[in-house]
């Protein structure tokens, strides 16, 4: 049987994708919310002192979710609105 690697594409939007220095990702292995968080920070350091939220296939998340295979993931930066 062969494994699989969890396969997705990160779009980052706004300071988040500044802070990237681009916009799309393309990434195997990251199986949930909080690895995916780990691996940003450890390769963009920059990131750290921002909030962002993530989205997985159009919804926003909270707390640590699976991250489903190929799925598409949103990085939003902090916004305000009324």
């Amino acid at each position: 049987m062969e494994l699989i690697k969890n396969k997705i594409k990160v779009i980052a939007f706004g300071m988040v994708a500044e802070k990237m220095q681009t916009a799309e990702l393309q990434l195997e292995g990251i199986p949930s919310t909080d690895v995916l968080r780990g691996y940003l920070y450890q390769q963009y350091p920059g990131l750290e002192g921002i909030k962002f939220g993530i989205a997985i296939n159009k919804k926003l998340t909270s707390g640590n979710q699976i991250i489903p295979h190929e799925a598409e993931i949103a990085l939003l930066p902090p916004f305000s609105g009324g």
